[in-house]
């Protein structure tokens, strides 16, 4: 446990150095971390949700930055489960973002704790379905084109244990909205937290499935 304690300290560590000076590389576009980056008091918000939840194994769709896998290792360290897993899903991380939230996630300590896998969320999700992976909780901040958010939400119930928490980064962006309200009206997802950013859906327990018949337009 003295390791854990040691990690998160060099992960609030990292965390403060990012919000106070920014990403050791961005891209060449003007005020792109500010713009792409969950903000701070977000990625706070994220990390007391999931301290509150236990969590002990978080999946993530979205690396860039590195901000908001910050605030989950931050989390995951806080609650010292004895097998934290932290896997995340970015086909971009090196070609659009040059490892930069990778190599800052391993500068805090997290190597051990994380899996970054470079494949489409449709790909991956999947593929840890098949694996038999069980998360307590997932962070979905990846395409929000409306049939890629749906997609992923579909996979994440299944992965998700009942009872677990989704949270959705940009929930307010139309597309976001629309496939989050499907789950909410025909599955029975409830909103646990809301931010102006964020929203946090708690699933039913037990799992919902509703009968051919019905639907509930969203």
């Amino acid at each position: 446990m003295a390791a854990m304690h040691e990690r998160g300290t060099r992960v609030r560590e990292v965390r403060r150095r990012l919000a106070d000076e920014g990403p050791p590389w961005t891209r060449p576009r003007e005020t792109d971390f500010e713009t792409v980056t969950l903000p701070q008091i977000e990625c706070d918000g994220l990390r007391d949700l999931l301290i509150a939840e236990r969590a002990q194994t978080v999946v993530e769709i979205g690396l860039a930055y590195g901000s908001s896998a910050l605030a989950i290792g931050e989390a995951l360290t806080t609650v010292e489960p004895p097998h934290p897993r932290h896997v995340i899903i970015d086909p971009f991380q090196e070609s659009e973002w040059s490892n930069v939230g990778r190599d800052l996630l391993y500068s805090a300590g997290l190597k051990p704790i994380v899996s970054l896998l470079r494949t489409p969320s449709s790909i991956a999700l999947p593929q840890l379905l098949t694996e038999g992976l069980v998360a307590d909780a997932a962070f979905v901040d990846g395409s929000h084109r409306f049939h890629e958010v749906f997609v992923d939400l579909y996979f994440l119930r299944k992965i998700v244990r009942p009872g677990g928490l989704l949270v959705l980064d940009d929930a307010l962006a139309p597309p976001v909205r629309a496939a989050a309200r499907y789950y909410e009206r025909n599955l029975g997802w409830t909103v646990h937290a809301e931010t102006l950013r964020c929203k946090a859906l708690r699933l039913p327990d037990p799992a919902v499935e509703p009968p051919f018949g019905e639907f509930r337009s969203f």
